[in-house]
């Protein structure tokens, strides 16, 4: 079973639970902070594993007029006073090979777009950075074609992968998570992530951009650490409903702790020697 170093986070299907939370895209420094302060409270109290995520750049918009980020250099910016103030492991992820080599300087995990997830060149100049690679399954893939991704990265000199299920496509603006899927992922032996708030998200579905299902996060949430997997993505904002994008696929940053204490619950339990 493969085990990725995370600092001091060992990330596996056997080790207790890590939490990937954060927000969907920076918005201003302050918010940044804030939260991930507020997370890192949350998650040192009940022992558990985190990391925080935010993006600096949302490329895969619905609407050319939709909120994309500070960028590559403001986010930059940002994530440094995260790490200063913070210091918490940081993801975020990446769409063109030119933001890597500058972002990996102040980052600790890559994430790979579920829409990027095959495109070579991307994965090829992510690999180089050594860094460990989030992977996220295409809506589009079936489980047993993440392999050809794992043994992409393996001829790329990289073998610190995690795959991250995020649900596949169901008819339009729809998506449904696979949880025998998730199972045959685990026989690959690399870490399992499930994105609970993309999982959640209706592509589409408010015309020009995402809707969601953010008042199931819980139940998703539940169900799938009940399958032994490393851990969870899951994105918080303040306030959801003025969140500047997919804030009805985010979690009340208020309702976090909450969640995190009831799935921590099952964590402990399928990963006991007596289950």
């Amino acid at each position: 079973m493969k085990e990725i170093k995370i600092k001091e986070i060992n990330l596996s299907n056997n080790s207790p639970m890590t939490i990937i939370a954060g927000l969907n895209v920076l918005e201003d420094e302050v918010m940044a902070l804030d939260v991930a302060e507020r997370l890192k409270e949350i998650t040192i109290k009940h022992n558990v594993p985190f990391v925080f995520k935010a993006s600096f750049d949302k490329a895969n918009r619905s609407s050319v007029n939709s909120y994309r980020g500070p960028g590559l250099k403001g986010g930059k910016k940002i994530f440094e006073a995260i790490k200063k103030n913070i210091d918490v492991p940081i993801i975020t992820d990446i769409h063109e090979e030119g933001q890597i080599e500058e972002i990996s300087q102040v980052v600790d995990i890559l994430q790979i777009p579920a829409f990027l997830c095959r495109q070579t060149d991307l994965i090829s100049a992510a690999c180089k950075t050594q860094l460990p690679l989030n992977i996220k399954k295409g809506q589009f893939l079936s489980p047993h074609q993440m392999k050809n991704i794992i043994e992409k990265c393996n001829s790329f000199g990289n073998d610190n992968i995690i795959l991250c299920e995020r649900g596949s496509s169901f008819g339009y603006d729809n998506l449904i998570v696979d949880f025998l899927g998730i199972s045959e992922q685990k026989t690959f032996n690399y870490p399992i992530i499930l994105d609970v708030t993309h999982s959640l998200q209706l592509p589409g579905g408010q015309g020009n951009s995402a809707g969601g299902r953010s008042h199931q996060a819980e139940e998703l949430a539940r169900a799938a650490i009940a399958l032994k997997i490393s851990g969870l993505f899951i994105e918080v904002h303040p306030n959801p409903d003025k969140a500047l994008c997919d804030g009805p696929s985010a979690t009340k940053l208020e309702d976090f702790e909450d969640m995190i204490i009831k799935i921590k619950k099952i964590d402990d339990l399928v990963k006991s020697e007596k289950f």
